[in-house]
C-alpha cells in the first residue's frame, strides 16, 4: 500500500469519528463518548497530515507547525479544564471565532501563492469566499463573547438605517468579489477583508444578549462553511467534509434553538430582542407576591407526594446543582417522586442543562424533555423552579404583545404549588415582567440558589 493511499485511509477514518461524534453529542449520555472520539480522529488526521507529499515533496515549516501546535495546546487545556458551564456559550463563541479567522488566513494566503498562477475562476471564488465568510465569524464572533462575558452591553446595539446600511456592506463584498474575479486585482482583497471585518462587528451589534447563543450557533455554521472552502482550496476532502459537517450542524442546531424560542430566524437577527426591560422590571410593580423562607419551602416539598424541578440559568450560575441532587435524594428517601422538567434553552444552549445535571449524577430517566414534562407536571404537587425565568413565563402563552409570545415553555403554573427562587424581582435574559412570580400559587424565596438550597437540605433531613 502507497503512502498516498494510506494517508486517504486514515482522512476517512476521521472523517467517519467526525460523524459518529455528532451523533453521540446528539444525548447526553453519549456526550463525553462523542467528544473523545472526535479528538481521536483529529489526531489521526493530524498525525497522517505529517507524513503527507504535496506535489512529490514533505511537509514544510515543521519546526513552526510544532510550535504554534505547543501554543495552542498551553492556551487550550487549561481553558477547557477550568471554564465554567455558565460560561461554555461564550467560549463556543471565541472557538468559533478562532475557527473562521485561521479559515480566512488559509484563504488569504493560498490567493497570494496562486495570483501568479493564473487559476481557474472557481478557485479564486472559493479563495474570496473563505475570507468574506471567515472573517464575518471571526469579528462576529468575538462581539457574540464579548457580549456574553459582559465586556460590553448585551443590550441591541442599534442605530436609524442599520439593516440598511448592513445589506450595503454585505452587496459591497459580493460586487468586491466580482471585481477581483474580472480583473484579478491583489489590493482589492484586502479591501474586502477590511469590509468583511467590520460586517462581522455590524451583523451582531444589534442582536440582544438573550438571542446570542442562536447568533453563536450560526456563526458556527459560517465557520464551517469556511473550512469547507478552505479544504476546496487546498484540495483537502477531509476539510470539505468537516467543514461541511459543522456547517450542516450549526444550521440545524440554529433552527432548533430559534424554534424552542418559538421564533424564525429572521426574527431572530433582526428585531433586536431583549431590548427593552419593562418600567415593571425596574421595581415600579407594586403588586403583592407571597414570599417564604427555606424552612417553608422544606415544609412543603416534605409533605408532597410529587415534585417537578425545573432548573435553569441561575442554577448553573450558582453553581447549585449538587446541591440541587442532594435534595432530591433527600425527597426520594421520603417516597416523594421527582423528576426534572428541561426546558430545550435551558443554561443558554441546547443539551446544556442536561450536561450540568449530568455532571452532578443526576439519573438521565429523570430528565424529561419539554413536552413529556408538560405532560407530567400537571400531576405533581411543587414545580420547584431553581433559576429558571423566562422558560417558565406565561406571557408565552397569554401575553399576544409579549415579545416571547409563542416561545414553548415549562407550564410550571399546571403544577398544584409553585416554589420559586429568585436573587431578587428583577427579570430574567429577556428583559420582561414573569407573571408567575404574582400567581397565588407561587411562593416566591429569595437569596443565592446554592445556599437556599443547602439550607432546604439541611431542613428536609431534620424533618
Amino acid at each position: 500500500m502507497s503512502r498516498g493511499t494510506l494517508i486517504d485511509l486514515l482522512y476517512l477514518v476521521s472523517a467517519t469519528t467526525f460523524i459518529l461524534a455528532l451523533k453521540g453529542l446528539g444525548s447526553p449520555k453519549r456526550a463525553r463518548m462523542g467528544n473523545i472520539i472526535a479528538a481521536v480522529g483529529m489526531l489521526i488526521a493530524v498525525v497522517a497530515t505529517f507524513f503527507k507529499q504535496v506535489d512529490g515533496h514533505n511537509l514544510n515549516h515543521v519546526p513552526l507547525i510544532l510550535i504554534a501546535m505547543a501554543i495552542g495546546i498551553v492556551v487550550a487545556v487549561p481553558t477547557a479544564r477550568y471554564v465554567r458551564m455558565t460560561a461554555m456559550p461564550q467560549l463556543v463563541a471565541i472557538f468559533n471565532g478562532v475557527g473562521g479567522g485561521a479559515a480566512a488566513l488559509v484563504s488569504i494566503t493560498e490567493f497570494v501563492h496562486i495570483h501568479s498562477t493564473r487559476p481557474a475562476t472557481y478557485v479564486t471564488l472559493e479563495v474570496l469566499l473563505g475570507v468574506l465568510i471567515g472573517t464575518v465569524s471571526f469579528s462576529g464572533s468575538a462581539i457574540a463573547f464579548a457580549k456574553l462575558q459582559e465586556l460590553m452591553t448585551g443590550r441591541p446595539v442599534t442605530y436609524p438605517g442599520q439593516q440598511i446600511l448592513n445589506a450595503i456592506f454585505g452587496l459591497a463584498g459580493l460586487v468586491i468579489i466580482i471585481i477581483i474575479l474580472v480583473t484579478g486585482q491583489t489590493l482589492l482583497l484586502w479591501i474586502l477583508l477590511i469590509l468583511a471585518f467590520i460586517l462581522g462587528i455590524a451583523f451582531v451589534l444589534p442582536i440582544g444578549g438573550a438571542d446570542v447563543p442562536v447568533l453563536i450557533s450560526l456563526l458556527n455554521s459560517f465557520t464551517g462553511l469556511a473550512v469547507a472552502a478552505s479544504g476546496f482550496t487546498l484540495g483537502s476532502n477531509l476539510l470539505i467534509v468537516a467543514g461541511t459537517l459543522v456547517g450542516a450542524s450549526g444550521i440545524l442546531l440554529t433552527r432548533l434553538m430559534s424554534k424552542a424560542m418559538g421564533r424564525s430566524l429572521s426574527n431572530v437577527l433582526f428585531s433586536a430582542f431583549g431590548s427593552v426591560i419593562t418600567a415593571a422590571a425596574g421595581g415600579a410593580d407594586q403588586r403583592p407576591v407571597r414570599s417564604g423562607s427555606p424552612e417553608d419551602a422544606a415544609v412543603l416539598l416534605s409533605f408532597a407526594s410529587r415534585v417537578a424541578i425545573i432548573p435553569g440559568y441561575g442554577l448553573a450560575v450558582a453553581q447549585a446543582q449538587h446541591v440541587l441532587r442532594e435534595l432530591a435524594e433527600e425527597l426520594e428517601a421520603k417516597g416523594i417522586e421527582v423528576f426534572y422538567a428541561i426546558h430545550p434553552v435551558a443554561g443558554r444552549m441546547p443539551g446544556h442543562m442536561n450536561v450540568l445535571l449530568a455532571e452532578a449524577n443526576v439519573p438521565y430517566e429523570q430528565l424529561l424533555e419539554l413536552d413529556e414534562a408538560n405532560s407530567e407536571i400537571q400531576t405533581a404537587d411543587v414545580a420547584l423552579v431553581v433559576g429558571a425565568n423566562d422558560t417558565v413565563n406565561p406571557a408565552a402563552k397569554d401575553d399576544k404583545t409579549s415579545p416571547i409570545y409563542g416561545m414553548p415553555i415549562i407550564n410550571a403554573d399546571m403544577a398544584e404549588n409553585v416554589l420559586f427562587f429568585k436573587r431578587s424581582m428583577r427579570p430574567g435574559f429577556a428583559g420582561i415582567e414573569n407573571e408567575l412570580l404574582y400567581n397565588p400559587k407561587t411562593t416566591l424565596v429569595f437569596g443565592d440558589a446554592k445556599d437556599t438550597l443547602t439550607k432546604i437540605v439541611a431542613a428536609v433531613k431534620a424533618s
